[in-house]
């Protein structure tokens, strides 16, 4: 076990903290068997006592995962720890990750509790935790800015109460990682019995060091790594699961350590998650980005084909980019398209949905001359939403846009199952369809976020369109493809309404962070 670095990944719960990223139990559901297909050690699948729906997804996600470590985060009080027991106790594995604030400020300013009666408080949620499962997890929320006599003294204690990980958290990324490192060795050295848990960190990114916060804390000593997918997580976001796994991987002449995750499905799982959130990836972010690893320079083209390991320290397979093309195509059968789904990790609610889905597959086949798994999750991602909860549906819609003249849209919508028209002008197409929209529901909600982002290559590529809307302090994304982006809007903006309308997507799905 001291050779194995631990992947705990937070991308259920803590990155569902990312504005409008909330997920709905079966989305949660496709992202955790993808992880598990990664073979990532331990999934947090949510705050079990932060509302019923999440709940729901904890202990969905608890009875349907086998070969990972199922978690759920609790506060240190009873309520909550009661909560995440029932939440994971169907689970094969599982995990009660309980904490509590010990930086002065939250003690003082937050909790109003003395830090006698914060220890009293982790020592028993800890205790209480024991009764549910053997894998207790503890932090020390904002450790970073806790005094180190005061976490020696609170580690101490929950070690011999019961809990099995601990997790130093720089939860407001605040650290640097010689910091950060030398914090880690500093616990592993001066808290008793250190050798009998694993060491864990957590370390946001304010200050764009989150990764090397936690790979610094590794080098140190910790064996287990808390992060999310594509670095997903509130504010700044979290540290990085395909950075830290790569880093660990191509650097083993650094680090005495190793993962077992499989790293051809970091990709996928990166498309995924990006698709279901509605949070793009960047096209230079490391690993999984688009252009991570393109060559436009010539001396590094030249470079690379003469020896490809010049200027390439991962294969682009190693990470799953050649994975990505569907043996599918518009002479493809029903099965075939079922087993791909089945593939890619896609539910399939009923025979209905799936017939539904294999007519829009052949009209999309007949529009473009290849056909990628990210064309499929674009095009499944507009079946998660059932009829019973599509209250706004696109019907028709023409947008005439010549230069010199100002654009304009006429659109035919489906309202609660009647159909309505509506004409408007706009500085361009897109801002014209979304008036005509407004002035069919007028649904009073702000335009937070509008993004294009090409799901593959090629001029006959689908458009994914992102929309963020907001709401009376409601805050949801919503997401549509097309070949045509005129077109892909307004299913974007229709997708994020039908979600304040139905309310498929929580509000912010907890109230405490790590």
């Amino acid at each position: 076990m001291k050779n194995q670095l631990i992947v705990f990944d937070t991308t259920l719960r803590d990155g569902e903290q990312s504005p409008g990223a909330a997920m709905t139990k079966d989305e949660k559901l496709r992202i955790a068997r993808a992880l598990e297909r990664m073979r990532v050690d331990v999934i947090e699948a949510g705050f079990a006592s932060a509302s019923v729906g999440d709940f729901e997804s904890v202990r969905a996600v608890a009875a349907a995962i086998k070969d990972s470590t199922v978690c759920t985060l609790a506060r240190a009080s009873e309520n909550d720890v009661r909560r995440a027991g029932e939440a994971i106790k169907p689970a094969a594995r599982g995990r009660i990750h309980t904490f509590i604030a010990t930086s002065p400020i939250h003690m003082e300013k937050k909790l109003q509790m003395s830090p006698d009666r914060v220890v009293e408080a982790a020592v028993a949620a800890v205790k209480l935790a024991r009764q549910f499962t053997d894998d207790v997890e503890f932090s020390a929320e904002d450790a970073v800015r806790s005094e180190f006599e005061f976490l020696c003294r609170i580690f101490d204690a929950v070690i011999k109460a019961g809990a099995t990980t601990i997790n130093v958290p720089d939860t407001v990324g605040y650290s640097i990682p010689s910091q950060w490192g030398e914090r880690m060795r500093m616990l592993i050295e001066h808290v008793p019995s250190s050798d009998k848990v694993v060491w864990s960190t957590h370390c946001h990114n304010d200050l764009g060091m989150a990764v090397a916060n936690s790979l610094a804390a590794v080098a140190a000593g910790a064996r287990q790594v808390e992060c999310t997918i594509n670095g997903l997580g509130e504010r700044a976001g979290n540290a990085s699961l395909e950075e830290i796994v790569m880093a660990v991987r191509t650097r083993k002449d650094l680090f005495e350590c190793e993962t077992r995750i499989d790293a051809t499905q970091i990709v996928p799982t990166s498309k995924l998650v990006s698709q279901i959130t509605g949070y793009p990836v960047q096209p230079n972010k490391a690993v999984v980005g688009a252009n991570a690893f393109a060559h436009e320079s010539g001396i590094h083209q030249d470079g690379v084909l003469k020896h490809r390991e010049t200027y390439e320290i991962m294969r682009a397979e190693d990470v799953g980019w050649s994975t990505n093309r569907l043996s599918l195509g518009k002479l493809s059968g029903r099965s075939a398209f079922r087993a791909k789904l089945q593939e890619l990790g896609i539910p399939i609610q009923s025979e209905e949905a799936l017939n539904t889905a294999f007519v829009r597959f052949k009209a999309l086949a007949d529009k473009k001359r290849e056909i990628f798994d990210e064309d499929l999750q674009a095009l499944m991602s507009d079946e998660a939403v059932t009829p019973e909860a599509e209250h706004y549906r696109l019907v028709a819609s023409k947008v005439v846009s010549e230069t010199g003249e100002t654009p304009r849209a006429q659109i035919t919508l489906a309202v609660g199952g009647s159909e309505k028209q509506a004409e408007s002008d706009g500085s361009g197409p897109v801002d014209a369809i979304f008036r005509g929209i407004e002035n069919i529901v007028s649904s009073g909600a702000d335009l937070l976020l509008y993004s294009v982002n090409a799901i593959t290559t090629g001029t006959d590529a689908q458009g994914e369109v992102t929309v963020r809307l907001s709401r009376d302090g409601r805050i949801v994304h919503g997401q549509g493809a097309d070949t045509d982006i005129i077109v892909a809007s307004a299913k974007a903006y229709l997708n994020a309404l039908n979600k304040l309308h139905a309310g498929i997507e929580r509000m912010n799905p907890q109230t405490e962070t790590v």
